[in-house]
């Protein structure tokens, strides 16, 4: 017997109910509003249905959401690129059509130069995620400091929280770990088990800060919130959880530039930031040449 799936392929037609309608043209609403942080993980878009428009705050209406914006996106309702996905890995070889085109490729890349803005600073900046949904809205905030950002979420490998204290180690000033994580006992332990763990290994060269979530951010920004599990018993202190994602896409960006700006010598860093742009035309200049 052959088998069959009823689920939707590819795109499709699809009519949605009056009051599915209703809730797809609030997506609609907050996508526009939030363009700028394109793209948003579903559960960002959750939550911002659940502050603004009162949607169930329930896993079950939760899912049906995900049902909704699959079969949204299916029918061309709403962009494909508004909202990310995880789980996709995809690493491209490195080659050419030919040398003609290799030229072009460097020549390209020098027209985007940048600088290291964090080798005249002071510390050298760390940005670590639960979330791996929001690694490239939090990218587009960190890049332009020279801030790597990656996802820290469940338990990190002892070889990944080893191999981060020694690139600490191993520089020339202290290492400073901004950390987003959720507000509740799994995310608070994910926190301070890669504090103390990377904080041992790295031997007085690196420090870590939690910038996001933290209970007076959720009082005020009045996000919703859950009572902690009853099954987890890591953070018996905490009674009303919330994720990183109920805050606003442009609030966390605030947070996240406060945070490093605090951090960075302004001064310093507009300085290199004009020297990229002489460095740029020189080196596009030569290659040109």
């Amino acid at each position: 017997m052959a088998y069959t799936n009823t689920r939707p392929k590819g795109f499709i037609t699809w009519q949605p109910r009056a009051g599915t309608q209703e809730i797809l043209s609030q997506v609609k609403e907050v996508l526009q509003q939030y363009k700028e942080y394109w793209p948003l993980s579903i559960r960002q878009i959750f939550y911002r249905l659940v502050g603004i428009y009162d949607y169930e705050k329930t896993e079950k209406a939760y899912r049906r959401l995900c049902e909704y914006l699959g079969r949204a996106r299916r029918a061309r309702i709403i962009p494909f690129e508004a909202i990310r996905d995880d789980g996709w890995i995809r690493k491209n070889p490195h080659c050419y059509a030919g040398p003609g085109e290799f030229i072009d490729n460097v020549i390209a890349a020098a027209e985007e130069f940048t600088r290291d803005k964090q080798e005249s600073q002071a510390y050298r900046v760390y940005l670590l995620a639960e979330a791996a949904g929001m690694i490239p809205q939090l990218a587009r905030v960190a890049e332009p400091y020279s801030i790597p950002v990656m996802s820290s979420g469940g338990f990190d490998s002892l070889t990944v929280k080893y191999d981060l204290a020694k690139e600490a180690r191993g520089g020339d000033k202290k290492a400073v770990f901004l950390h987003i994580g959720d507000y509740d006992p799994s995310g608070v332990c994910i926190f301070d088990s890669l504090a103390a763990d990377i904080e041992a290994f790295a031997e007085g060269a690196a420090v870590f800060k939690r910038i996001a979530l933290t209970p007076e951010q959720i009082e005020f920004y009045s996000l919703p919130t859950a009572p902690a599990k009853k099954t987890d018993k890591r953070g018996n202190e905490i009674t009303d959880t919330c994720q990183a994602e109920a805050l606003p896409p442009d609030e966390l960006a605030r947070i996240l530039e406060g945070a490093i700006t605090d951090i960075y010598d302004l001064a310093l860093f507009e300085q290199d930031r004009r020297q990229e742009i002489e460095d740029r035309k020189e080196l596009v200049n030569h290659l040109r040449r």
